[in-house]
């Protein structure tokens, strides 16, 4: 079955429908929303607000747009948000062990290549670092990623190609070549 169809399925009260749209889009939803926030307590929140929306408001989506309409959805609340965010400790932020069949030296070297990976993306442009995560973490379309972004299919893959250069060269400067990603 399609999104839409899962979707009409619950408009129509099948709650099956509901449940398989958050279990395809919940994570996703709340990594993408908690690249704004990086709050991941309140992208969580945020992402139900997403659904609820969705689903108190029944918009008619066309075929195809569903998986857009979410994403446009929860930047637009991420953005609303992004002013209100609070901090506070997280228990998620300890350290953890390796599993026993890593190396340490391999987890840490996995670990520090993520953090200058984040890092870099962290300095890019907005519209970079949205329109690569949308991209190559979320695997949509350029057409898709421009209704997220409100952007033409054009202007999202020059958007992906600067994208690119930029975290490649800024990559480079922290000493990580193609071969480390």
């Amino acid at each position: 079955m399609t999104d839409e169809m899962y979707y009409r399925c619950y408009i129509d009260g099948d709650e099956t429908g509901l449940e398989e749209l958050m279990r395809k889009y919940g994570s996703p939803l709340t990594l993408y929303i908690n690249g704004y926030l990086h709050d991941l307590h309140e992208a969580e929140d945020l992402m139900i607000e997403v659904f609820s929306y969705l689903f108190a408001k029944k918009p008619q989506i066309r075929d195809g747009g569903l998986k857009a309409y979410l994403y446009q959805s929860a930047r637009h609340m991420a953005l609303r948000h992004k002013g209100r965010r609070r901090f506070y400790f997280s228990l998620e932020e300890l350290k953890e062990e390796p599993e026993a069949e890593e190396l340490i030296e391999e987890v840490v070297k996995k670990k520090e290549r993520n953090q200058i990976l984040h890092a870099c993306m962290d300095k890019l442009k907005a519209d970079y670092r949205e329109v690569l995560y949308l991209v190559f973490f979320e695997g949509m379309r350029h057409a898709e990623a421009g209704l997220v972004m409100g952007k033409t299919e054009k202007q999202i893959a020059d958007l992906v190609y600067r994208g690119k250069n930029s975290l490649k060269k800024r990559l480079k400067e922290e000493g990580i070549t193609d071969a480390d990603y």
